[in-house]
């Protein structure tokens, strides 16, 4: 009995040290997500990520518990976004349509399309591409916390990076070879693109901040993040 109260205390120290995070957590995701959706509502599926990602934490693994809990709420949002349907067939259609057009210019072309094939090859004026862009980048739904999700239970790339050196050496050996074709996949995109990518997943820029580094807009920071992320999803087996 005194273990299982240890544990809960710890879960719930766990808890109230990091209610400011899921606040920065929420804020760092609300540009991708629709305005109709409350903070309130993210806050709640928020919390519920916190209290799933207390209840599960092994500090045995070695990762600390903020990476591991940003993963846990991010996902928390997403499910409760997708339970809300918000996440349209005519967006999924257009998601899929550049993904399939930049898997083939790739195959066509033996490198990484730039924007202007990709917008020819859908035959699209550069500025309805860019539009297109801002619409399906808004969901929230292709995302490097997102990408390895259904091939390995719910892990994501971000997950691997961290926590490569914790699993069993066969599995690691996986781990690493799709690691090393992401990375791969990351060096391939345009300079512009890198820059938003390494800005806002490892230095953990916000998109205002990178758009004032890089001096471009905030629009064009978010064509910029959704057609680099189309691209590297588009790198992965399905």
């Amino acid at each position: 009995m005194m273990y299982q109260a240890n544990v809960y205390d710890q879960r719930d120290e766990l808890i109230r040290s990091h209610l400011d995070f899921v606040d920065f957590v929420v804020c760092r995701m609300r540009p991708q997500i629709p305005v109709f959706v409350s903070m309130d509502e993210l806050r709640s599926a928020a919390m519920q990520g916190l209290m799933e990602a207390a209840a599960r934490f092994d500090p045995g693994r070695g990762v600390m518990f903020k990476t591991y809990a940003e993963t846990r709420i991010r996902g928390a949002i997403r499910d409760e976004l997708r339970k809300m349907d918000w996440f349209s067939r005519s967006m999924r259609e257009k998601h899929n349509r550049v993904l399939r057009e930049i898997k083939q210019l790739e195959q066509d072309l033996g490198r990484t399309p730039t924007e202007e094939e990709i917008a020819g090859a859908m035959e699209m004026e550069l500025g309805q591409y860019h539009k297109m862009l801002n619409e399906i980048g808004h969901l929230g739904i292709v995302s490097l916390h997102e990408v390895l999700d259904g091939d390995f239970g719910g892990d994501t790339f971000m997950d691997q990076l961290e926590d490569l050196d914790t699993r069993s050496p066969e599995d690691s050996l996986g781990k690493k070879e799709l690691v090393g074709m992401l990375a791969g996949a990351i060096d391939r995109l345009t300079e512009k693109e890198r820059l938003v990518v390494t800005l806002f997943y490892y230095e953990e820029f916000t998109q205002k901040e990178i758009a004032g580094i890089l001096e471009l807009s905030e629009g064009r920071i978010s064509q910029l993040h959704s057609q680099a992320l189309v691209k590297l999803k588009a790198t992965l087996p399905q």
